[in-house]
């Protein structure tokens, strides 16, 4: 079986001395004796310890480090494609640098005490995601290298994309396929991607003379799942779905595969993210793309280049991918749908 990879404690122990002088030892820093100092660095040198890069950065005070921040259940953390997304944008950005990335997923109730703590010790700054508002303005008042990954308070940086306009698109689309009952799927009022996103399926069916069909829910596939048979229950002359993320996209699907609708001959679906799922499904899904990577790793950047400021703002535009899941017929529909723009900086 593999050896357990030692620690700065396990030093500490075979040479006798507290955790503090083997620090100092690592570090090259004054108040240890010469004796102690060459045996410590030879229970290093036997034991192969390592110092972890991180750990050091941390132990000094001044490391560089960027921190995310993520209020959310850990379980959700680990299966959503969207915290992957923005994991993989921000280690993108730092790869080749002497920066690190740190992790904090918190409850809503312990998110304070964390802030509290990051106020006092950030670095190169710290990105939120799900963050309440009034933590989020809390936290830009005392630490200023802050962006968060939607919008948020009133003066706090954020990047996003063209919500509305995408979900929008995505309504337009489903209407040009001949779909007249254009039920939605949103994520919770508190969320203000969730927020644009219904916004702009409400434009589009105002604009068309549809009736507004909804049910609103969590970004989760089991809401996307239950959501879809209300709507059934109580709409059962449904044609399409707009759901307001992937996930909640997959829920429809399995619903209505359980309830004997084909996709998308009966009833056509459309989801948002353009994340990996999407080209997984059956049939594979049409989704408004966002890049999410793409804007984790503009946020890094900005954090990393001290350029933020308050109000700051990064808007990435959207884009509809058309699959199979919204096609009716045999018709071929145009792979990609334009959208209006909006007032913000644009990559």
């Amino acid at each position: 079986m593999p050896h357990r990879r030692p620690t700065l404690a396990d030093v500490a122990a075979e040479a006798g001395v507290s955790k503090a002088a083997v620090s100092r030892v690592i570090n090259d820093a004054p108040g240890v004796s010469a004796p102690t100092r060459s045996r410590v660095q030879e229970v290093i040198e036997r034991l192969g310890y390592r110092p972890d890069p991180v750990a050091r950065a941390l132990a000094s005070g001044h490391g560089d480090l960027v921190e995310l921040v993520v209020v959310d259940d850990a379980s959700v953390f680990s299966d959503s494609p969207y915290y992957g997304r923005v994991t993989a944008g921000i280690l993108q950005e730092l790869a080749g640098t002497n920066a690190h990335l740190r992790v904090h997923v918190v409850d809503e109730g312990d998110a304070a005490a964390l802030l509290a703590r990051l106020a006092e010790t950030v670095s190169l700054g710290v990105l939120l995601i799900n963050v309440p508002d009034p933590l989020a303005a809390s936290f830009h008042d005392r630490c200023g290298r802050v962006v968060s990954m939607a919008p948020s308070a009133p003066g706090v940086p954020y990047v996003s994309m063209e919500n509305a306009e995408g979900a929008y698109a995505a309504v337009m689309h489903l209407h040009a396929t001949g779909r007249r009952r254009i039920a939605a799927l949103h994520g919770q009022e508190s969320n203000h991607d969730a927020a644009g996103r219904r916004l702009g399926y409400q434009r589009a069916v105002r604009e068309l003379g549809l009736p507004e069909i909804s049910q609103a829910g969590k970004f989760r596939r089991e809401a996307g799942y239950q959501l879809t048979g209300r709507l059934l229950a109580d709409h059962p002359e449904i044609d399409a779905v707009f759901a307001g993320c992937d996930l909640m996209a997959t829920g429809a699907l399995q619903a209505l595969a359980d309830l004997g609708r084909r996709v998308p001959e009966d009833v056509a679906v459309a989801g948002f993210d353009d994340s990996v799922i999407a080209s997984c499904t059956t049939p594979p899904l049409t989704s408004v793309r966002q890049p999410v990577e793409q804007m984790a790793a503009a946020a890094t950047r900005a954090l990393v280049e001290r350029r933020i400021a308050p109000h700051w703002r990064l808007v990435f535009p959207a884009d509809l991918q058309v699959r199979r899941s919204s096609e009716k017929g045999h018709v071929t529909w145009p792979r990609s749908i334009p959208t209006a723009s909006t007032s913000g900086t644009r990559p």
